[in-house]
């Protein structure tokens, strides 16, 4: 049975006013009677969303049954991981802007950093030294992330060499098949440095005592010039050297001869190596003797060959020092040009009525000139070296402590305990050269001079160096007098072994005389005693090559 429903309808539903009818907004609905919708409708609507209900729960199948575990495999072995964008190294120049390292990603076997590269200047493989490039482990991670500078300069500015590595997000498929990436930070690559040494003069130095060093059979030799300004070093060497490249690229049977050679190639025997200076400490001397008044610059001291120094102990067996030679009576200038050891071993120790500086006042002066300290080389040098003082023997040997007269004789001359590295030589006679100023030498160019002034009268530093220009004039120095350049200089040999077997043979100078711009030390090491090759000719070939190759460093401009 239907049931009827009534529904009360409002009078303003029925009565509708006339005038109004015409004023209905039919697009708004207005004047219509509402209606229910069809059961047609519910049923379409319905349809509708069972089928994309369907339609969901098959994809869903799909998903997780019938291809769930390929998906699952894929999502395990895609890998969402941050990648190194590697910086490029700084590149290294010298003076003239002659490349002495650089990047080169064309010449390594992998596309994410680019290898680096040595120039072939021989002379340089100390200066520059090496890295250790990006490494991975077994498992593809890099545990070394960028180059990692190893010795020399590569070390000394690795700061500032090494840049700022890059990093990307990036998607890797099973195969290791980059999938997407995106860049989060952009790399920054690592400074150039321009270098103090130029490589043309650094070879010939090098060349020099290389040849040298091969003819006296030395151990090995070494070589320092530096700005008697600025601190900066022209050439800094040492023989034997290794190769940067080679150890870059790990070649085990270079590596391995390098590691067998008993001439020690990986010593960098301009900063690190010790030795006995010999003579080359006499214009040191003379200047600390005369600033101490100890005597002045005409008194003359006469060598016969020998100082014969009375034993209070036993009179009929006096002390015994020799000079290298009868050299007569010479002043501070003379006994600089001749090297006379009696000169040095009175002024230096005393004798009869001639007053001597004494070991404190040596071991100080020594020190004011750089000796027993680091040479301030950053990055480079280490070893200190040794001035020997009573406080030392006694440390060292226990067995016979007593200081003697000897010991202060000798250690005038240079001899005795007495270590210095070719570096602060080369400190030494700038500051001889340009004046009384301790310089700290540095290897980048264009640098702020940095130094002490030492407290020396600059009347005794001029007598050094009309005593070192006399040698070379009329001296014991005279391998270094050229028309084209005034070069003032001393020479040293120093005696070393158990019984003085073997002895390095030294030569430090300046030039041009008349206004000083460069120092330099040389050293040939522990060659055979008597041998007549030294530091002298290695000089002599240098200058002669720098006249011909590099005349613009010989002039004071």
């Amino acid at each position: 049975m239907k049931k009827h429903r009534h529904q009360e309808i409002d009078p303003d539903e029925i009565l509708i006013d006339a005038a109004n009818v015409g004023e209905f907004d039919t697009d708004q609905f207005e004047g219509r009677i509402e209606r229910p919708l069809s059961r047609r409708s519910f049923v379409f609507a319905g349809g509708v969303v069972l089928l994309g209900a369907l339609l969901l729960l098959a994809r869903a199948g799909d998903l997780q049954i019938r291809s769930g575990a390929v998906y699952a495999k894929q999502a395990r072995e895609n890998q969402l991981e941050q990648q190194v964008i590697f910086a490029d190294r700084g590149l290294l120049e010298d003076r003239t802007g002659r490349k002495l390292a650089w990047n080169d990603r064309a010449g390594t076997t992998t596309d994410t950093f680019a290898a680096r590269m040595y120039a072939a200047y021989r002379g340089v493989g100390h200066v520059l030294g090496y890295v250790k490039p990006p490494a991975k482990d077994s498992s593809g991670f890099y545990y070394r992330d960028s180059f990692e500078g190893v010795d020399g300069a590569e070390k000394a500015f690795d700061a500032a060499l090494r840049g700022e590595n890059g990093l990307t997000l990036a998607e890797t498929d099973a195969r290791g098949k980059l999938v997407s990436s995106s860049a989060v930070r952009p790399p920054q690559a690592g400074e150039k440095l321009t270098l103090s040494i130029d490589a043309l003069v650094n070879e010939g130095l090098y060349d020099a005592l290389a040849a040298h060093a091969r003819d006296a059979r030395a151990a090995g030799a070494a070589g320092v010039i530096i700005d008697v300004h600025s601190g900066e070093l022209l050439a800094l060497t040492s023989y034997p050297e290794y190769s940067p490249q080679v150890l870059l690229g790990g070649d085990r049977a270079k590596i391995a001869a390098y590691n067998a050679d008993k001439h020690l190639p990986f010593l960098n025997r301009a900063t690190d190596g010790l030795y006995a200076p010999g003579s080359i400490v006499k214009p040191l001397v003379a200047a600390a003797a005369l600033q101490e008044g100890v005597i002045d610059e005409y008194k003359q001291i006469l060598s016969t060959g020998q100082l014969v120094v009375p034993n209070p102990y036993n009179p009929d067996e006096p002390t015994i020092f020799k000079d290298w030679r009868i050299n007569g009576w010479t002043d501070a200038r003379q006994a600089i040009a001749v090297s006379s050891d009696i000169y040095f071993y009175e002024v230096g120790g005393g004798f009869g009525d001639q007053p001597g500086l004494g070991i404190s006042r040596l071991d100080a002066y020594f020190k004011l000139f750089g000796f027993g300290q680091d040479a301030g080389l950053a990055g480079f040098s280490e070893a200190l070296g040794t001035i020997p003082t009573p406080e030392w023997k006694a440390a060292n040997f226990p067995d016979d402590p007593a200081w003697r007269l000897g010991n202060t004789y000798h250690t005038a001359i240079g001899q005795y305990g007495v270590q210095v590295t070719p570096l602060q030589a080369a400190r030494m006679v700038s500051a001889i050269a340009n004046g009384g100023t301790l310089l700290t030498p540095t290897l980048l160019a264009s640098s702020t001079p940095q130094g002490t002034k030492i407290p020396i009268d600059a009347h005794a530093l001029q007598v050094s160096r009309e005593g070192m220009r006399q040698g070379v004039t009329n001296g014991i120095a005279t391998a270094v007098n050229f028309p084209f350049v005034h070069v003032a200089a001393k020479t040293g040999t120093a005696q070393v072994g158990v019984h003085n077997e073997n002895q390095n043979a030294w030569m430090i100078g300046f030039w041009p005389y008349e206004n000083p711009r460069y120092a330099y030390a040389v050293v040939l090491e522990r060659m055979p005693a008597g041998t007549q090759i030294g530091g002298s000719i290695v000089m002599n070939d240098f200058f002669n090559f720098l006249e011909a190759n590099a005349p613009q460093y010989l002039s004071a401009d």
